[in-house]
């Protein structure tokens, strides 16, 4: 039986509609349907087994079978399965997250408003941004500034603050209120001979003339990944941040940190803004909140910010924002379970540990030559794929090698996820130095079998 002849799979193909998905082709080639998971596995419904390799969408970070996590949803269900947030009402699921939230933040976050997902949390990051600066009587800062290659959700507000082009292709035009600035990949962005140091000082230097050519008074926040997941693990060089706030900070530029991906131990960091030195005034975090049993994300701000937007709400008699699920009481409760069991577990202990193993696999695929740039950090890397490894010349497009080395893999059990010329790897957090060399021999494999098949 092919994937597409079961009467599951028959009904997928008739009814649903797949996002980030070739709609023709899943017409002809089906879904894989996954029925059940265990630890870091998947089972799918013909009981093949698959290291779920990307987390789902970065986000299962414990895995697919944690008894705690079930128990904290089920016991909520029993006890208060909704109540909402707005007008003073709120419940002790919210309130406790909120607060071991902030216990866990950057230093300088002192709020959080709750949401069901990063792009959620986006949207509310970019209203709140304009709320702020209309509070301070500057209604002229709505302009945004983000980076090429970043990706911030698909709403029409974060999707316009993403810099990937596949994801405004067929949209219309994005919001005219964002700027996109150079993405900070020395690989590809770097001129021939420039060092760290001097690439970080053209940034810098482009994003203040970006700001001056907009004008200073337009341009209300910087938004930007510690480490771009979706753009393709891109780690920003050495330096860029310090030289980045800098910036912002002259003109008077809010800092907005999407930790939707890089949060609680992705990067050996609980935050990804401590692994690359951010000073945030804003926050996002979804995903590995609740470690994707439930839905949920959070937008953190600063007092600083909080005090403007209280007074604010205090002269227009509320303020106007908020969502139906917003601090939805199984979803915090199971939050408030996933920031424990980290704790408990010492998540982020364990990935500065397994992860040496898995960057240094990772690495030596650069030597493979249909490899341009092995990189990563923590629990997170992709290879990209060039035809030619001195000019860094990409593959035709219609070769999708990287396609064709993600299907390899799947074949060998694994599951990883292509972004156009790149593979993307990142295991839940509580994958073992076992379970990663599987993965690693299963990824040499695959990339040998590619290049057998287009350099025969």
């Amino acid at each position: 039986m092919t994937a597409r002849d079961s009467a599951m799979a028959k009904r997928d193909i008739a009814h649903h509609l797949h996002p980030q998905t070739n709609l023709r082709l899943h017409e002809q080639v089906g879904p894989l349907l996954i029925e059940r998971g265990e630890g870091i596995y998947v089972f799918d419904d013909q009981g093949q087994r698959y290291i779920e390799g990307m987390s789902g969408l970065w986000c299962a970070t414990l895995g697919f079978s944690q008894p705690r996590l079930a128990e904290a949803a089920y016991a909520q269900m029993l006890k208060l399965p909704y109540q909402q947030t707005f007008a003073h009402r709120s419940h002790g699921p919210a309130a406790d997250l909120a607060a071991e939230l902030i216990a866990h933040a950057p230093a300088g976050l002192d709020k959080v408003v709750f949401q069901s997902s990063g792009s959620e949390a986006i949207d509310t990051a970019i209203k709140l941004v304009r709320y702020y600066h209309i509070a301070l009587g500057k209604p002229g800062k709505h302009r945004l500034i983000a980076r090429q290659r970043s990706y911030h959700g698909t709403t029409l507000a974060a999707a316009s603050l993403t810099g990937l082009p596949n994801m405004h292709k067929g949209w219309g035009d994005p919001l005219a209120d964002v700027i996109h600035v150079r993405c900070p990949h020395l690989y590809r962005q770097g001129l021939p001979g420039e060092t760290e140091e001097a690439f970080t000082t053209r940034l810098a230097e482009e994003l203040e003339q970006t700001i001056l050519d907009a004008g200073p008074d337009t341009i209300g926040a910087f938004f930007a990944e510690p480490v771009m997941g979706t753009g393709g693990v891109i780690l920003p060089p050495a330096g860029y941040f310090t030289k980045v706030q800098a910036v912002l900070r002259k003109y008077d530029i809010l800092m907005v940190a999407d930790e939707v991906i890089c949060g609680f131990g992705r990067t050996g960091y609980y935050w990804g803004c401590q692994a690359m030195g951010i000073q945030p005034d804003m926050l996002t975090c979804a995903k590995g909140l609740s470690a994707a049993f439930q839905p949920i994300s959070a937008l953190l701000l600063s007092d600083r910010i909080y005090q403007v937007i209280a007074d604010q709400s205090n002269a227009l008699g509320g303020l106007g924002h908020g969502y139906t699920y917003g601090g939805h009481p199984v979803a915090a409760a199971v939050a408030l379970e996933t920031l424990r069991m980290y704790d408990e577990l010492n998540i982020v202990e364990h990935v500065v540990e397994v992860s040496k193993a898995f960057q240094a696999g990772v690495k030596a695929f650069s030597d493979h030559p249909l490899v341009g740039e092995a990189r990563g950090i923590g629990l997170m890397a992709a290879l990209e794929f060039v035809a030619d490894k001195h000019t860094r010349e990409p593959f035709p497009a219609e070769l999708k090698v990287a396609t064709q080395v993600s299907n390899a893999l799947q074949r060998r059990s694994i599951l990883l996820r292509a972004l156009g010329d790149t593979l993307v790897m990142a295991p839940p957090l509580i994958v073992d130095a076992d379970q990663i060399q599987t993965i690693l021999n299963a990824v040499g494999e695959a990339l040998d079998e590619v290049l057998a098949s287009i350099r025969p």
